[in-house]
């Protein structure tokens, strides 16, 4: 299939929709819609449907969205490795950083990259931290920002992402002793655990009564009013369409840490790192006051 229009495929489900994908590709809309309409004749089948104002991914875009995850990756590691450390490499850094908080720290890395290397294309990618870290040590990206407790890749420690409680506006947990019910990415999943540990420990009898592989799933399911989501806010930015949901226990924040590729450049690396810092640093201050 085509790289270029899977490519704009994974933008799409990573940005919640066309135009912040085109965005993000530095593509105008259109070509974007261009390229999900390609990959429909391809396949012969629907990939993307309107839901309201958002898009929404069918059945069979969803199991494309994986694939072409797959593909995209095994691409560009391809391609790093036939070049080689001392061949010519494309103007271009790629980065990836875990879903919980990249709508916030996605912008800030690819911001900081373009005021050292104001030359360079830059590749993003969202997905779950131990496959982030395999993608570094593949290759098949610079840098990524990753959930600490996730993996056990020796990166180095950027700051702690604050965790709160969401869900639809006029939601409300059932009476006691129903179980509260909860939306969450599936397992294993560090935020999922540190849910269900938090409301353990507080005696809150509580089930998972819907779950997905990405978080769109899961403020998708959140939004629809099935139940309570526990959900990153770095500096402080509320999810669309949810509300804060503040009589559930408070839940500590997860750690966040950053691993670079062997031999990347580290006048961009720590561009990167910095950028991700301040912003979790901001959070944490706005907390503290």
């Amino acid at each position: 299939m085509d790289i270029v229009a899977l490519r704009s495929l994974i933008a799409v489900a990573d940005y919640g929709g066309f135009h912040r994908a085109a965005g993000a590709l530095a593509l105008s809309q259109s070509a974007v819609s261009q390229h999900i309409r390609r990959l429909e004749r391809s396949l012969g089948l629907p990939v993307v449907e309107r839901d309201g104002r958002r898009t929404r991914f069918t059945a069979h875009g969803a199991q494309l969205l994986d694939e072409a995850r797959l593909i995209v990756g095994a691409h560009d590691g391809a391609v790093s490795r036939l070049l080689g450390e001392n061949g010519p490499r494309p103007a271009t850094v790629a980065v990836g950083a875990t879903e919980h908080g990249a709508d916030r720290i996605l912008p800030l890395l690819t911001e900081a990259v373009r005021e050292v290397r104001p030359e360079a294309e830059v590749r993003v990618r969202i997905d779950r931290s131990a496959r982030l870290a395999e993608a570094v040590a593949r290759g098949e990206l610079d840098l990524a920002v990753y959930v600490t407790d996730a993996v056990t890749a020796a990166g180095r420690p950027v700051g702690d992402l604050p965790l709160a409680w969401y869900a639809a506006p006029g939601w409300r947990p059932p009476a006691a002793p129903a179980p509260l019910p909860l939306v969450a990415i599936s397992a294993p999943c560090v935020v999922r655990r540190r849910a269900l540990t938090a409301l353990a420990a507080q005696h809150v009898p509580a089930t998972v009564v819907a779950e997905s592989g990405y978080l769109a799933g899961v403020l998708d399911a959140a939004r629809a009013g099935l139940g309570a989501a526990l959900l990153a806010v770095p500096a402080g930015a509320h999810p669309d369409g949810l509300v804060p949901c503040r009589d559930l226990p408070a839940v500590p924040p997860v750690g966040l840490s950053v691993l670079a590729r062997k031999g990347s450049d580290p006048s961009v690396n720590g561009a990167m790192v910095e950028a991700v810092r301040a912003l979790l640093a901001a959070r944490g201050a706005a907390r503290a006051a």
